[in-house]
């Protein structure tokens, strides 16, 4: 019981510590959005648009990265199962 005290513990101090990290969703939705837009109307220099879309690119793999990080957090919460969120794979796949 206290190993599953500390394992629950352990597995809220990483939540916490990712979100910290993690930028706020819709404001990297936001600003992507911002960037395909002026990258669609294709009237900025070659190389802003570089920078633009190596930006994006950025912004659109940290999204993906916030969203797998919630979609753990789901499956811990409708699971009950912390091994969902350490191994990244549901315990009966194991």
């Amino acid at each position: 019981m206290a190993a599953d005290r500390a394992a629950v513990k352990s597995e809220r101090s990483k939540l916490s510590t990712s979100s910290k990290r993690q930028p706020d969703l819709e404001k990297s939705l936001t600003e992507l959005e911002k960037i395909v837009a002026e990258l669609e109307e294709g009237d900025i220099p070659l190389e802003q648009a570089l920078k633009q879309f190596e930006k994006g690119i950025k912004l659109s793999r940290d999204c993906q990265s916030a969203l797998q990080t919630a979609e753990q957090r789901v499956q811990i919460l409708m699971n009950g199962n912390l091994e969902t969120f350490a191994t990244g794979t549901p315990a009966d796949e194991e």
